[in-house]
């Protein structure tokens, strides 16, 4: 699998369906033996241009377990950008300090001009309401650890599905293991169409919902998402969608004993507190599952497995 080495991962779409299931196979790996010191001697720039918890700080845990060192920024307003530096001289610069980047930027389009520009393999950890690729190999990796398997799956996308860049990553991804999907979200928040048009042309059914309801009695993965505030530029749509829907213990009493409730985080109201005690919910190991699937992307981009 040395073809990924030094390549950079900008959208899930980068990745065949075998780089994925090797990913997902390194990160199961790393689950049973996480700390390994691949990383000695290496350096790794972190640069988050926008706010970030799990992500940056798993990618950072991942960094140390395989004994790497992290060097970069958590806030924009703490780098040269505040001095008008563009990003293609932050990326030039930054490439000739470290061997690996690892960027979260606002900017849709924002990763592949920073693949474009540096000297060494950059990983999207997030670009506008684009892409989040490595959110994408945990939610697999998740999926598969619940599931036994990928294929053939009823996936119910809750939520947010315009802005979501999870769960357009996540279409993308599991368009290779036959799927059938459920979007259920406000009609404002709707998937956007050149995502549905993308799963006609590849023969993967989907059905749109308006409302939560027992419909999810169906699901293998209901994966939810937040309204994200941050992405609205009226403050009155935010307000009229933001609660649309909530997921509550109760309606999970009908749901398939081997569901499991995923969600990238934060989470606001959209999962009651409720449902955290149930043997269903699945967003916290999700989290944890971040470190090893970022653990096993560093190692096969850096060409260590």
């Amino acid at each position: 699998m040395h073809k990924m080495k030094n390549r950079s991962l900008v959208s899930i779409n980068d990745f065949s369906r075998e780089e994925m299931l090797h990913v997902l196979d390194v990160a199961e790996e790393f689950e049973h033996n996480p700390n390994q010191r691949l990383l000695e001697g290496k350096v790794v720039g972190s640069l988050f241009f926008e706010p970030s918890t799990r992500t940056r700080l798993s990618f950072e845990t991942a960094i140390n377990r395989l004994g790497g060192r992290v060097v970069g920024f958590s806030d924009s307003a703490s780098s040269s950008t505040t001095k008008g530096e563009s990003l293609k001289d932050t990326i030039q610069m930054v490439s000739r300090y470290a061997d690996l980047i690892v960027m979260r930027h606002p900017l849709e389009g924002s990763a592949r001009y920073a693949s474009e520009q540096s000297l060494v393999p950059v990983i999207n950890a997030g670009d506008g309401a684009n892409q989040h690729p490595t959110q994408t190999m945990l939610d697999l990796y998740s999926i598969r650890k619940t599931q036994g398997t990928l294929d053939n799956l009823n996936i119910f996308l809750v939520g947010d599905l315009k802005y979501g860049r999870t769960v357009h990553s996540l279409l993308m991804a599991m368009s290779h293991f036959n799927p059938t999907f459920h979007f259920v979200s406000p009609e404002e928040l709707r998937m956007p169409r050149e995502y549905k048009l993308f799963l006609e042309e590849h023969g993967i059914p989907y059905y749109e919902h308006g409302e939560l309801t027992d419909i999810i009695d169906d699901a293998d993965i209901i994966y939810m998402t937040r309204v994200q505030k941050e992405r609205f530029s009226d403050p009155m749509e935010y307000e009229r969608v933001k609660n649309a829907y909530v997921l509550k213990k109760d309606m999970l009493e009908n749901t398939k004993e081997n569901m499991r409730v995923l969600h990238p985080l934060p989470r606001v109201n959209e999962i009651h507190p409720d449902v955290d005690s149930s043997p269903k919910a699945y967003y916290f190991d999700q989290a944890r599952n971040g470190v090893f699937a970022r653990m096993a992307l560093i190692a096969v981009v850096m060409g260590y497995r």
